[in-house]
């Protein structure tokens, strides 16, 4: 539990870590004495039981009344370690004798952050300092290499989300796996089912962080599972709490998020804020962790997520008011406009949780409000939807009309100059009239030979005159060449000249 008057720094990146080292803070040793329900080690008079299945450590020789062991377990024994079982009993406060159980460790969960500790380095483990981060990074990371203490034994549900469970590498009672198939040999042993049990396996990655800027590790498929395991403190007597990116709790302070660029280390960067701010007096109290980030900056009416790109996050923790974690980010934002350039800083930005904020460019002067700028566009365009919608709707609707819109004219061509007439041809002669004498004595009904007008058959075509039209269209009475009366049918052969063919009957007698 934190107390009230600490503050706490933490540099961490949004769902991502730099390569660390992490090491599994429980044990199941023998000697260990928080592993006893009665908080002490069983001594000669006591009867020491083993309720569950699992894996002990034992360093040193023991005697005890009597054991319970379960069905299934094991002792992992060190050189000269075993037991005395109804021996005498050890010399001093053994007490009368009593039952002394060892604690069911099946209930720690791999994804429990409070069960890890993160350093820079393989010695810092063992010395320190240690690192502070979001919850999220609290547990190993893809790039992280995963160490339980060597002369220790261990148990842990290694239940998750994923088919598997992805680390750098992973070091079992002194001994160091990087490959795949080394630790899954190792996984298949009997002390193998008894330290890692229930859950996905371990897997290594196969990829190396070698980026200075850190590489992105993401536990986001298991943030259920991590923040089951954590409870968050309650109230807060901040104004406005913030709920950093990567953890489970809202908390008291300020958040600052620093962009980089091309240059930038995070190991440098991490030991320059440990040398420039926490030797203060006013820091002392003060724990760091940096870590790198891959994520939206910014959150816009709790969903819209803008700025995405990759960037450090500065988390600072107050349990009081945040008063001072505002302090130190104003500083940082200080240092970052002196020297931001030189570390490979483009900007910075931080929000506090009195409610205040700002920003600083990298370049030595105050930058524009990076956040403002984008919330402001997204509102203008959320503006234009809007007004398009309403607009459409109207319209839709009829309550508006839209004004019609002409297209202009096409200008007309030219015209093209009139061609000269042609000259007119000379009218042909009119053929003389058809109409002969002959004629006009059939439609008097007598013959070429002046006899009376043979008919020959009744037609009943032509002897019926509403039939046939007197005069056939197209062609004018003067120009027919056939005639038709309602008593004859002839025509003329202009062959012959009309003198020519009028005989009479005495001309053949």
């Amino acid at each position: 539990m934190l107390k009230a008057a600490d503050v706490y720094l933490v540099l961490c990146l949004v769902g991502a870590s730099h390569a660390l080292y992490k090491q599994w803070i429980p044990d199941t040793n023998y000697e260990s004495e928080t592993n006893w329900n009665a908080g002490v080690v069983p001594c000669g008079r006591d009867t020491a039981v083993f309720p569950g299945r699992g894996s002990v450590y034992v360093k040193t020789a023991h005697s005890v009344r009597e054991m319970v062991l379960p069905v299934y377990g094991e002792f992992i024994l060190h050189s000269g370690a075993g037991f005395y079982i109804g021996g005498a009993p050890e010399t001093g406060g053994c007490g009368t004798g009593a039952e002394a159980r060892f604690n069911d460790s099946d209930s720690l969960r791999w994804f429990d952050p409070a069960l890890w500790r993160a350093a820079a380095s393989r010695d810092d483990l063992d010395r320190g300092p240690y690192l502070f981060s979001v919850h999220e990074d609290g547990v190993p990371c893809e790039h992280d290499d995963v160490v339980f203490k060597a002369a220790t034994s261990f148990r842990v549900d290694t239940t998750s989300s994923e088919d598997a469970i992805p680390v750098k590498s992973v070091s079992v009672l002194g001994k160091t796996f990087t490959s795949q198939d080394d630790l899954f040999r190792y996984l298949k042993t009997a002390s193998g089912r008894m330290q890692f049990h229930r859950g996905a396996p371990l897997a290594l990655a196969a990829s190396v962080c070698d980026d200075p800027s850190g590489c992105a590790c993401d536990n986001s498929a298991n943030r259920d599972r991590i923040c089951d395991a954590v409870e968050c403190p309650a109230p807060l007597a901040c104004k406005k709490p913030l709920r950093p990116a990567g953890h489970c709790c809202d908390v008291c302070g300020a958040i600052v998020t620093v962009r980089y660029a091309l240059g930038f280390n995070l190991r440098s960067y991490r030991q320059r804020l440990q040398h420039l701010f926490l030797v203060q007096p006013s820091y002392r109290a003060v724990r760091m962790a940096v870590s790198k980030a891959s994520g939206p900056r910014y959150v816009l009416l709790g969903t819209v997520r803008l700025g995405a790109s990759d960037h450090i996050q500065v988390v600072l923790l107050d349990d009081e008011t945040g008063t001072v974690a505002e302090a130190l980010a104003r500083a940082i934002l200080e240092d970052v406009r002196a020297s931001g350039p030189s570390l490979g800083i483009s900007g910075a930005e931080f929000q506090a949780s009195s409610g205040s904020s700002g920003s600083s460019g990298g370049d030595g002067s105050g930058s524009t409000d990076v956040a403002a700028v984008v919330v402001g566009t997204v509102f203008g365009v959320i503006l234009l939807m809007a007004l398009g919608s309403l607009l459409f709707f109207l319209v839709h609707t009829g309550r508006v009309r839209m004004p019609k819109v002409s297209m202009p004219s096409m200008p007309s061509m030219p015209s093209m100059p009139s061609m000269p007439s042609m000259p007119s041809m000379p009218s042909m002669p009119s053929m003389p009239s058809m109409l002969s004498r002959s004629s006009r004595k059939q439609s008097e009904g007598v013959g070429d030979l002046g006899g009376p007008l043979d008919h020959g058959y009744d037609n009943p075509i032509f002897d019926q005159p509403t039939l046939m039209p007197d005069v056939l269209s197209g062609y004018g009475a003067e120009e027919n060449a056939i005639s038709m009366t309602p008593s004859a049918v002839h025509f003329v052969n202009p062959v012959y000249d009309e003198h020519e063919t009028n005989f009479t009957r005495e001309d053949f007698a």
